[in-house]
C-alpha cells in the first residue's frame, strides 16, 4: 500500500466520523454511543492494520475463511464481528475468532454455536438478523418472527443474546430506507432490557438515516476502503 493509499483510508475514516457524530446529534445522542464496525472483507491485511493505526477498533468479516489469516495476524488488537451468513459446520471457528456474531437466523446456528463455545468455556455473544425486506435473496428471520424466536434463542444454553442485526435494501434515496430502520427499533424496542445492548444497523449508503431511527452500531466498508475486491 502506498502513502496515497494510507491517507486515502485516514481521511475517509475521519469524514465517516463527522457524519456519524452529526447523524447522533440529530437524534439526540453523543457519537461515542455509536459503535463504528469497519467491514474489512475485501481488503488485505495490511490495509486492515493501516485502519487500525488510523482508530478502528472494530472489524466485520463476512466469511470464515477470508477472515482466518486475517485473525491470526492481527489477533486481538481489535474486536472481530461475523456480519455474514454463518454455516453451522463453521460456528466451531467462528466461537474461536469472533467477540460477537451478528448473523442468527436459525434454532440450529443458535444451538450449534452455543454447544462449541461451551465446549471452549465461552458464552457468545450474538446478534439475531432480521430480514427487514423479506428478500428471497438475504437470510434472517422475518420480522413478524423476531421477537418469538429471541425469546427462544436467548434461552440456548452458551449464547448471549445483546441485541438485532439488520439491512434495509439498497435504494437509490437513503431516506427510503427509514422505514426499515424503524421497524427494527420497534422490535429491538421490545426485548429484555439485557438483549438491548445493540442495534445494529446501517451500512456505507444509508448509515446516518440508520444512525437516526436508533442504530447504535453500523457496519461501514466501502465509505471507508472504497471500492476493492
Amino acid at each position: 500500500m502506498n502513502e496515497t493509499d494510507v491517507a486515502a483510508i485516514a481521511d475517509n475514516l475521519a469524514n465517516v466520523r463527522k457524519r456519524i457524530a452529526k447523524a447522533a446529534e440529530k437524534s439526540g445522542r453523543s457519537p461515542e454511543d455509536i459503535k463504528l464496525v469497519a467491514v474489512t472483507k475485501t481488503v488485505s491485511v495490511e490495509t486492515v492494520r493501516e485502519a487500525i493505526a488510523a482508530g478502528i477498533t472494530d472489524v466485520g468479516e463476512n466469511y470464515i475463511q477470508d477472515a482466518l489469516p486475517k485473525w491470526r495476524e492481527i489477533g486481538d488488537k481489535v474486536r472481530w464481528h461475523f456480519i455474514g451468513h454463518l454455516q453451522s459446520n463453521k460456528a466451531k471457528q467462528a466461537v474461536k475468532m469472533f467477540s460477537l456474531i451478528q448473523s442468527v437466523d436459525s434454532l440450529k446456528l443458535a444451538e450449534e454455536i452455543g454447544k462449541r463455545a461451551k465446549e471452549i468455556g465461552l458464552c457468545a455473544e450474538v446478534l439475531i438478523e432480521v430480514n427487514l425486506a423479506k428478500e428471497a435473496s438475504k437470510f434472517g428471520v422475518a420480522p413478524e418472527e423476531a421477537a418469538e424466536f429471541a425469546a427462544i434463542a436467548s434461552k440456548v444454553p452458551g449464547v448471549k443474546l445483546v441485541g438485532l442485526m439488520g439491512m434495509a435494501p439498497f435504494l437509490d434515496n437513503p431516506e427510503e430506507t427509514r422505514p426499515y430502520f424503524a421497524c427494527l427499533k420497534k422490535i429491538w424496542d421490545k426485548l429484555p432490557e439485557e438483549q438491548r445492548i445493540w442495534l445494529s444497523m446501517g451500512m456505507s449508503n444509508d448509515f446516518e438515516i440508520a444512525i437516526e431511527e436508533g442504530s447504535n452500531m453500523v457496519r461501514i466498508g466501502t465509505a471507508i476502503f472504497g471500492s476493492r475486491g
